[in-house]
């Protein structure tokens, strides 16, 4: 088996099980093999470095079991700008625009905004969850209980909108798994055990406690059930802070609510909780301490929730009417309407001024104090170090609650085992009946190789299938387990393949003990035997076959359909179609590492070595080895395409194991705000893309984590009232020119706001420098001279 064009002698080397070099180079694969997966896998949230003088003791290297008590964490954030370009790089999209706030241990902060404001890309800032990607730019100042923000410096909990669980386990032991694997200090059981109950009772879980999770094929718990178990699992290590991106979606309004009422009470016990939410109900929208309006990526509002947003937008003439949910009332605020180009012109027009008004009241309405790494908080070094999550627990450890995870998810799943059964014997059945008791004419030599080819490609093609609708999805979930450090990759791929060889081995043992009596192949029992194992290992072989392709593409769909074309490959050059010696040079590594060919010579081998046939010409076959010599299958042995199998089976595995670690996710770094690049930015930006912002001067900025907020022109520009906002009331209805003409001025409006915007700046500049009388030429300004 090679699987590159190197040549004949290597090919003969590697092809041929037999050859001494080629058995030492098989044990040498083993060998890595196994020290891949047993290795110790590297820590993905190390421990950051501390010094003893810094927390003044000793360095145990110990961490503290959770107590149930998260470490009250503050985060801060400030100038939060992400940018996506096209890919010429000639147009830049804004996703975030200069987003400022902050949020507190205690309090429930709700990110809200229309679809498409940027709610989940704020929130995927904040929790370091952005994919990287060479045409997102991310910039801004983000802090963690006043020092530069690192996800390795505290535990947080990111409960996503999708709820991916194993729907074989139930609540009960999903839970007690997950404590296994991510409190491996907490050795004993009934302590254990008593944490999981405290769990169950404080999230609601009681009732459904002994329910199998479920999925879209067996009916488990409810929608609302699972967003609570989600963060149940998030909790069990006691983080700080509790991400949620829209748990209400997809949820009745019942279940909505008691989903939220869950994150208010992490909230009173101390935990940060920010989520993103669309339009919550009235009794939702109580229960949130502080909001943060959102539209096309620009801040509208951000501070106290309840009246205090009511009370902000009636200033501007936008008053909230009586008996109306107050969360219904702002998301209609900033929400463009597109019924007509009328409407479309007033909201946007609404919005835009709602946008400059906060930026020029920021410093007063704003609850997010200025960022400084100067800042000093009481907060014990060493509680931050103990919070931090390190490699869990042993591997074998690990491997044995893998294990067994593995087994009862493979043998509890009874749909599709019955399924696969049927399919085994409803294919053994009609395959039967199509080569039902062959003898020994020379017509049934076409038939038997015809049937052990059909069955060389069930079998294979029933595992792929199998494997390729499964394991995407399940790659989600290991893959967000291993980002806590729950456990390797190693013991997760070795306890995979020892807990599915049980469940995997029957279907092809059903299948070939019907088939073979009812065909009448060879009747011995040592054949049958032997026609059994290459069956087995073949499926083997096709399932860990749709391991790699589950690991190289994201979805199931994508792997649904890369399998069955790449087995189509292999089944071309599978020994029955195109014999090995007539295959184009350039193709001859593909028979080589086909599943399939090696499958069909195996069965082959089994089967016509020492069967006589009729014959009455001389050029008529007579024995098994003629024909074996004519498919260029003399001088194998059975043992031999086992052990090809076997490598095949090897090579998967271990490529499985590369991709994963390779394509685990890589997330976006923040960067400060940079000047040089920063005034670029704006230059370059087209017109219709312009984001009303300054140019950075170098007085602006002081270090990377510091922003000087007491100079004298910030001093001098809180003490300015922001310019009058045209008050619109929300029912009148403006005038607007036709649709053609509405580009071009909305275009020319944006240019003369960056033109003021720069002349503005310019005088501030200017009377900073003390140049000249600055009081007449802004009397001048706000008269329109």
């Amino acid at each position: 088996m090679a699987f590159g064009i190197g040549g004949k002698k290597v090919g003969q080397i590697i092809g041929k099980p037999g050859n001494g070099v080629g058995q030492i180079l098989v044990a040498v694969a083993v060998a890595f093999f196994f020290r891949l997966i047993t290795g110790p896998g590297p820590s993905l949230l190390p421990e950051p470095e501390e010094s003893p003088e810094d927390t003044g003791e000793e360095d145990d290297g110990s961490v503290a079991p959770p107590t149930g008590k998260p470490v009250p964490v503050t985060i801060q954030w400030k100038n939060i700008t992400c940018s996506l370009s096209d890919k010429s790089g000639k147009t830049v999209r804004f996703l975030l625009k200069n987003v400022s706030g902050e949020a507190k241990p205690g309090r429930l902060l709700a990110i809200m905004g229309p679809s498409g404001s940027g709610k989940t890309t704020l929130l995927n800032v904040l929790a370091g969850q952005v994919g990287a990607s060479p045409r997102l730019h991310l910039s801004g100042l983000l802090e963690v209980n006043g020092r530069p923000k690192s996800n390795k410096a505290y535990r947080f909990a990111y409960v996503r909108q999708e709820d991916l669980f194993f729907s074989q386990l139930t609540v009960r032991e999903t839970l007690s798994l997950a404590a296994e694997l991510q409190l491996p200090t907490m050795s004993s059981v009934e302590d254990r055990e008593e944490y999981v109950n405290n769990l169950l009772f404080r999230l609601g879980l009681v009732n459904c406690a002994d329910s199998n999770v479920g999925d879209a094929k067996v009916r488990g718990i409810s929608g609302g059930e699972k967003k609570r178990l989600s963060l149940a699992c998030e909790l069990i290590a006691s983080p700080s802070v509790v991400f949620a991106d829209e748990p209400t979606t997809g949820l009745d309004a019942f279940q909505a609510e008691k989903v939220m009422e869950t994150l208010r009470k992490l909230a009173e016990d101390g935990h940060t909780v920010i989520c993103s939410i669309h339009q919550p109900r009235g009794s939702v929208y109580v229960k949130f301490d502080d909001i943060l309006l959102l539209v096309e990526g620009a801040l509208v509002y951000a501070g106290p929730a309840h009246e205090e947003p009511l009370s902000y937008f009636s200033k501007f003439g936008y008053t909230c009417p009586d008996h109306v949910n107050p969360a219904e009332f702002l998301a209609d605020l900033i929400s463009i309407d597109y019924s007509s180009s009328e409407s479309v012109y007033s909201s946007q027009k609404r919005i835009d001024s709602l946008v400059e008004a906060f930026s020029q009241n920021t410093s007063t309405v704003l609850y997010a104090t200025p960022l400084t790494r100067k800042q000093n908080f009481n907060m014990s070094t060493k509680l931050v170090k103990n919070s931090v999550i390190k490699r869990k627990g042993s591997w074998w450890r690990q491997f044995w609650l893998l294990l067994k995870r593995a087994w009862m998810q493979a043998s509890r799943d009874g749909p599709t085992n019955k399924v696969r059964a049927r399919m085994s014997i409803a294919s053994a059945m009609i395959f039967g009946s199509v080569f039902w008791r062959m003898g020994r004419s020379q017509t049934s030599i076409q038939d038997r190789m015809g049937l052990l080819q059909v069955a060389a490609i069930n079998t294979a093609m029933a595992a792929l299938t199998k494997t390729v609708g499964v394991f995407p999805k399940e790659r989600a979930i290991v893959d967000r387990e291993r980002a806590k450090g729950s456990y390797g990759l190693g013991p997760y791929l070795l306890s995979k393949l020892l807990a599915e060889i049980p469940i995997g081995a029957a279907f092809p043992l059903i299948f070939g003990t019907i088939l073979y009596p009812m065909a009448n192949l060879h009747p011995t029992l040592s054949r049958f035997g032997k026609f059994c194992v290459i069956v087995t290992v073949e499926s083997f072989s096709a399932s860990a076959m749709g391991l790699t392709v589950g690991a190289m593409v994201p979805t199931t769909e994508a792997a649904m359909a890369l399998g069955p074309s790449l087995m189509t490959v292999f089944l071309v050059f599978g020994g029955y179609y195109v014999n090995s010696e007539n295959t184009p040079m350039i193709f001859r590594w593909i028979p080589r590492v086909s599943l399939i060919r090696w499958a069909f010579q195996g069965l082959c081998i089994n089967e016509f070595s020492s069967l006589q046939f009729d014959h009455q010409n001389s050029f008529d076959i007579q024995t098994g080895e003629q024909l074996l010599e004519r498919l260029s299958f003399a001088g194998s042995h059975v043992k031999d395409t086992l052990v090809a199998q076997g490598r095949i089976l090897l090579v998967w595995y271990w490529a499985t194991y590369i991709l994963l670690r390779r394509n685990k996710p890589k997330y976006q770094q923040l960067e400060p705000p940079s000047i040089e690049q920063h005034n670029e930015q704006v230059d370059s930006t087209p017109t219709d893309q312009f984001v009303s912002t300054q140019k950075l001067e170098p007085s602006l900025l002081d270090q990377q984590y510091e922003l000087i907020d007491s100079s004298p022109i910030n001093q001098f520009a809180q003490q300015l009232d922001p310019p009058p906002l045209e008050q619109v009331e929300s029912s009148q209805q403006l005038e607007a020119p036709p649709l053609e003409e509405l580009q071009p001025f909305i275009i020319e409006a944006r240019i003369c706001s960056e033109i003021k915007g720069i002349i503005s700046h310019w005088i501030a500049k200017s009377v900073e420098r003390r140049n000249f009388h600055f009081k007449d030429m802004l009397q001048n300004w706000d008269s329109g001279d």
